[in-house]
């Protein structure tokens, strides 16, 4: 299938990371951007760095989609809180045969649609679509998940650093235990590859989507509270020890719900500690003044382990000390 019209939607760092290798791979790219990162991709196209290596792609970019064409891919690399946002204003942008790719952080609205336990699979995660107005907008039959394994930022509205990591793994949210490859998951992947991207087909991306998700729904919500990075977290025992205790609870959820996981939250720890000490995507959302996504890191899992009829104290905890804390700064709705 032609894949030749992109749109960014969120040109941040993981949105213009992905936009360059489209615009590499031959596509004709756009995005939909607001503010300083308009005038910037309007005026100096997009950069994306790396090491030494500096390169700066031509990008259609408009602050109302409507001003846009009907596009074979539209790429959403928004914050959770961004979604309903989104969902009012990306129609002028899917047609019957778009292709909707995310790359976001936690659980998405389609997570429930397929890959997990039959005894959940369709139901809405209220945590993050409460309305069922995403998925009205951006149908699930349509859409293509990721899991991104990139560390980008901006250097200035427009321009990205990349600075370790460059792949993405890619799945069919509603694949079901045996299914093929589609066609079009194919033809998105080749894409991504034409542009540089190392690309992983997952025959289970809510598998691969909760298994990131199992390291960094901690980490993220103690740092936002504490305004500590992921080493002086980790360092603390008895911090350490709840993290652990939540992650038993996000364990036994996932093996509950069809996604087990087989190892320990110290194997992960390790991981996390032989990355050295940084600040956590959530922590440089608090100090910036923005919205958190923690409903779609921890308020979903919750809700998850409701509909098991699972008991989580831990979780509880985590979600109300970072809502609360999140509140008082503003970043969180009361």
């Amino acid at each position: 299938m032609g894949l030749k019209r992109v749109c960014i939607y969120g040109a941040g760092a993981i949105g213009g990371w992905l936009g360059v290798a489209l615009a590499r791979a031959g596509c004709e790219l756009s995005a939909v951007a607001r503010g300083q990162t308009l005038a910037a991709l309007q005026h100096n196209g997009l950069t994306l760095v790396h090491g030494e290596e500096r390169e700066t792609v031509a990008v259609n970019a408009q602050q109302d989609p409507a001003a846009l064409r009907v596009q074979d891919v539209v790429v959403i690399a928004v914050k959770a809180p961004s979604m309903p946002d989104v969902a009012r204003a990306v129609a002028p942008l899917i047609g019957p045969q778009t292709l909707v790719l995310t790359a976001m952080n936690g659980v998405p609205w389609w997570f429930l649609a397929g890959g997990v336990d039959a005894s959940l699979r369709g139901l809405q995660l209220r945590a993050v679509d409460p309305q069922g107005e995403i998925e009205r907008a951006i149908p699930t039959g349509q859409v293509l998940g990721s899991v991104v394994h990139a560390s980008c930022s901006l250097d200035a509205p427009g321009v990205v650093r990349r600075h370790f990591g460059n792949s993405l793994i890619v799945g069919e949210p509603t694949a079901l235990p045996g299914d093929a490859p589609t066609l079009r998951l194919l033809a998105m992947t080749e894409l991504l590859r034409a542009g540089g991207i190392e690309v992983r087909l997952s025959d289970n991306i809510q598998r691969d989507a909760w298994y990131k998700l199992w390291g960094n729904m901690t980490m993220n919500p103690v740092s936002a509270i504490t305004g500590a990075t992921t080493d002086r977290i980790l360092g603390d025992e008895l911090v350490r020890n709840f993290i652990t205790a939540v992650m038993l609870e996000a364990r036994e959820i996932g093996a509950r719900i069809g996604l087990p996981i087989a190892d320990s939250p110290q194997d992960r720890h390790q991981v996390t500690l032989k990355l050295g000490g940084f600040k956590t995507s959530m922590l440089q959302d608090v100090e910036a003044g923005k919205p958190v996504e923690l409903d779609a890191l921890v308020g979903a899992v919750r809700e998850m382990g409701a509909m098991c009829g699972m008991s989580t104290p831990f979780t509880d905890a985590l979600l109300g000390l970072t809502r609360l804390r999140a509140q008082q700064l503003g970043l969180y709705p009361v």
